[in-house]
C-alpha cells in the first residue's frame, strides 16, 4: 500500500559526545574511585561510549565499576581509562514522529504521551527538538529546554500524506514522489546537526518502520547516527488495521531493531500492557542509568574506517547495550 509525495529536508539541533574527542575538548571524567565529577582536560584522542547494562530479567544494572567491564576494538583488548556512572550529563534528544498515512489513527495518542514525556524527562540544561515526517519532513520545534514550547510543537502534529509546499527546514524540497521518508529524516537529524555537538544525544523514533521514497538508504541513516554518536531508540507503533490484519503487508520491525541495536539503543513495541506511556518511562529510566566509558585506542590511525567495539561484563547473564562501533574520522578544526 503506497504512500506518496515530496521530500523536504530539515536541519535540527541536538547534543552528544562525538566518537573521537580532540585534545581541545574538555571532557567530564570521574576520578579513579569513579564518580567524583571532576572535570579534566583530555590531552589525547578518546573514544567515549555511553552504555546501559541489563540483567537476565531485563532489569537495569546501575552499580558496576570499571573492573566489571572488558573492552576490545577490532578484536584487540583496550584499556578503560575513564569511567563514571552518568545521570546528570546534559542530554539533547530529538523526537521524530511518523505522520504518514499509515499512522493517521495514532497521532493523538502519540501527542498525549510525548507531551508527558517531555515534561518528565527534561532536566536542567537538557534540550530537545521535534520533527514530523511523512511525505516530507517538518521541523515543529527547534532545540529548546522549555517543555511548553515542545508541547506547542506537538500540537502542530498533523497527517502528512502529500506535497504541500516547502517546509520550515533549510534543505530545499525535492520534487519527487515520496511516501514515508524515514531514512532521510534520521540522516538529516544525525548528520546535519548532531554530528557537530557534544554531550549525550538520543533520537527517539516513533514509527511503524516502513520507509517508502527516501533518497537515502537505511545503511546511510545508521552510519550518520554512528558518526554523530547518537543513540536511536525505536518505538514500533503499528496500526494493524491499516495493513489489513496482524502482519499482512507489514515488515518494519526488523528495520527499527537494526537501527536501534547498531547505535546502542533499543527497540520497544507498543502493544498489550506495553503502552506508549510506559515505553517513554522505560526510555527515560535508561537515559538516566548510563555508564560513560572512555579509552584511548591502540590503533591511532584516523583513516575514516569503521572500528568494531566489543564491550561486555564478566557476568555472562548481563547484556551491555552499546553502539557496535565508531568511525575513526580525522580531527577537523
Amino acid at each position: 500500500m503506497n504512500k506518496t509525495s515530496a521530500l523536504a529536508g530539515v536541519a535540527l539541533a541536538a547534543l552528544f559526545i562525538i566518537p573521537m574527542l580532540p585534545s581541545r575538548v574538555v571532557a567530564q571524567q570521574a576520578s579513579k574511585d569513579e564518580d567524583l565529577g571532576e572535570a579534566i582536560k583530555v590531552d589525547v584522542d578518546v573514544v567515549s561510549l555511553y552504555c546501559t547494562v541489563h540483567n537476565k530479567q531485563n532489569g537495569l544494572v546501575s552499580s558496576l565499576n570499571k573492573n566489571d567491564f572488558d573492552l576490545a576494538e577490532d578484536g584487540k583488548p583496550q584499556t578503560i581509562k575513564y569511567f563514571s556512572r552518568e545521570t546528570d550529563i546534559p542530554l539533547t534528544m530529538g523526537l521524530l514522529v511518523d505522520v504518514s498515512g499509515s499512522q493517521a489513527n495514532l497521532i493523538e495518542p502519540e501527542r498525549s504521551a510525548a507531551s508527558q514525556f517531555f515534561s518528565a524527562v527534561l532536566k536542567k540544561k537538557d534540550v530537545a527538538f521535534l520533527i514530523s515526517f511523512g511525505a516530507d519532513s517538518e521541523l515543529l520545534q527547534d532545540i529548546t529546554g522549555t517543555p511548553r514550547l515542545l508541547q506547542q510543537g506537538l500540537g502542530r502534529l498533523k497527517l502528512n500524506t502529500g506535497y504541500s509546499g516547502p517546509t520550515s527546514g533549510p534543505v530545499p524540497t525535492m520534487n519527487h514522489q515520496r511516501g514515508t521518508v524515514l531514512y532521510d529524516a534520521v540522516y538529516l537529524a544525525a548528520n546535519d546537526m548532531l554530528s557537530h555537538e557534544a554531550g549525550r544525544k538520543a533520537i527517539i523514533l516513533i514509527t511503524d518502520g516502513e520507509d517508502e521514497g527516501s533518497k537515502l538508504s537505511m545503511k546511510a541513516a545508521i552510519e550518520a547516527a554512528q558518526k554523530a554518536d547518537s543513540i536511536i531508540y525505536g518505538i514500533l507503533y503499528v496500526d494493524r488495521r491499516f495493513y489489513g490484519g496482524f502482519n499482512m503487508g507489514y515488515s518494519g520491525e526488523s528495520v527499527l531493531k537494526q537501527m536501534a541495536e547498531e547505535t546502542g539503543g533499543r527497540l520497544f513495541t507498543v502493544g498489550g500492557r506495553n503502552s506508549l506511556d510506559s515505553i517513554f518511562e522505560q526510555i527515560q529510566e535508561e537515559m538516566r542509568t548510563q555508564y560513560l566509558i572512555g579509552y584511548t585506542p591502540t590503533n591511532t590511525v584516523k583513516d575514516g574506517s569503521f572500528r568494531k567495539i566489543d564491550l561486555h561484563t564478566h557476568d555472562k547473564d548481563q547484556k551491555v547495550q552499546v553502539r557496535k562501533g565508531y568511525y575513526a574520522m580525522p580531527n577537523t578544526r
